[in-house]
């Protein structure tokens, strides 16, 4: 049976290390010198919860550059790590149009995305704090945020691995909510009547009895 296979897309401002981070994640390697990416697309097979899937990641070019480029990558995208650079306040104010233009493009508010801040292994050099990061969170909707460092790896699986719980679970809802909606012809009588068993079962506790 062919692996599920999910479109996964890296996005942020130039600099803030999404080539970094996406090439430890597939390749286990660490890129010192940067170079402007146009455009990088990888496969990678990963276990979440059990099971394998195959994720097609995009690695885009900075928020300045190509723009022309970014609304097809938000079209097929199913899940989007949004990175920033805990060392540039600027890079995560950036990410606020990013997520917006991702909304409206995809039409759902609750389109799976990770926040990431970059470079944690920075320290020395933050210039946005935590709190701040948190905050941006929450205001998205309480979406996970993660700091990570491509140098050191750290919780570079986990950005992808929680970002594809993410896509799998919008998926299983969106099957779930589809089956209800219309389920298949070999069961639609079975289904009915379990609908209206339900409907006589919440009639009847919904009478108050006083004793």
């Amino acid at each position: 049976m062919p692996l599920r296979e999910y479109n996964v897309v890296v996005l942020g401002a130039g600099g803030v290390g999404k080539s970094c981070l996406t090439a430890q994640f597939v390749q286990n390697v660490w890129i010192e010198s940067y170079d402007p990416t146009i455009e990088d697309s990888y496969r990678k097979t990963l276990e979440v919860d059990k099971r394998h899937v195959v994720l097609e990641i995009l690695d885009t070019a900075g928020t300045e550059q190509f723009t022309a480029m970014r609304e097809l990558y938000m079209k097929t995208g199913q899940g989007f790590l949004l990175v920033f650079s805990i060392t540039s306040p600027s890079s995560l104010a950036e990410l606020e149009d990013l997520r917006s233009q991702i909304i409206r493009i995809k039409g759902d508010p609750t389109v799976p995305i990770v926040l990431v801040g970059n470079k944690c292994d920075l320290e020395d050099n933050r210039r946005v704090t935590r709190l701040r990061a948190f905050g941006v969170s929450q205001n998205w909707g309480n979406v996970p945020y993660y700091e990570t460092s491509a140098r050191r790896r750290q919780n570079v699986d986990e950005v992808f691995r929680d970002l594809c719980r993410q896509i799998i679970g919008k998926e299983r809802d969106k099957f779930v909510g589809d089956s209800d909606k219309n389920p298949p012809k070999s069961w639609q009588g079975t289904y009915r009547g379990s609908q209206r068993s339900k409907r006589k079962q919440k009639d009847s506790s919904s009478r108050c009895v006083i004793l």
